[in-house]
């Protein structure tokens, strides 16, 4: 059987999230009608990530250095489709947007995208605006939430995949060499707007108000500061308790 699609989900210590993503990931493949697979990146976790997605069918590689655009790299070595989703842990996808993602990759105009979020547990502060705010700001510039990134392989390879000189925004980095390689083969980055994917959003409850907005004030000063990993904790590291 020949390979379509792969989709690449980058896990660290994931073994509570992984069961819901990876069951709503395989009921919308069943009905993408191409043959896809799915390959969990282990990014040298602790706990049984690497057997909770095997029990669930998906092909597992290893990571041993801690990096999320390394981890995604390596699963994009290991993939055997031509088209290309990187979907987050903790995201669910549904079929509606995985068929749109693979009918605009296959219609030979588009070279890749992201997706609409919201967050599935919006208790947290600022939860709605913080997804809406971010909604916009994907749509208006057209770059790529990191929970959900599609593209085709032959871009992927063009633009040497994700970074690995940062260590946050790595989406934001790759949304804009894909669609500078599209736009010199004609092809669009489009963004699904409906159905939105649903994220945790839990970031939002492991950090206060005040470390969300010095983290923001930082990168907005000093956009390079994305190249050290100790000031990208929010997005590396997890607090031991949660």
């Amino acid at each position: 059987m020949c390979i379509s699609y792969s989709v690449i989900i980058p896990a660290y210590n994931e073994e509570a999230w992984l069961p819901s993503t990876l069951e709503a990931l395989q009921q919308a493949m069943n009905l993408s009608g191409m043959a896809g697979e799915i390959i969990v990146v282990d990014n040298n976790s602790h706990d049984r990530t690497s057997a909770v997605a095997v029990e669930h069918g998906a092909t597992v590689v290893f990571e041993p250095i801690n990096q999320i655009s390394k981890a995604r790299n390596t699963g994009a070595g290991a993939a055997k489709g031509r088209y290309l989703i990187f979907l987050d842990a903790d995201t669910l996808i549904s079929s509606e947007v995985l068929n749109t993602a693979l009918n605009n990759l296959s219609s030979g105009r588009c070279c890749g995208g992201g997706g609409r979020v919201v967050f599935e547990d919006n208790s947290a502060p600022f939860a709605k605006f913080a997804a809406g705010f971010w909604n916009w700001f994907s749509i208006q510039f057209r770059l790529a939430a990191g929970c959900f990134l599609y593209c085709l392989k032959e871009g992927f390879d063009a633009v040497n995949g994700f970074s690995q000189n940062v260590y946050a925004s790595e989406e934001i980095w790759f949304s804009w060499q894909l669609r500078k390689w599209g736009k010199q083969h004609d092809m669009a980055f489009r963004i699904i707007h409906d159905p939105p994917l649903r994220t945790s959003g839990r970031k939002l409850q492991w950090y206060s108000l005040f470390q969300l907005i010095a983290l923001s004030v930082i990168f907005c000063l000093f956009p390079f500061a994305v190249r050290f990993r100790a000031l990208c904790s929010f997005w590396n590291d997890r607090p031991e308790t949660r």
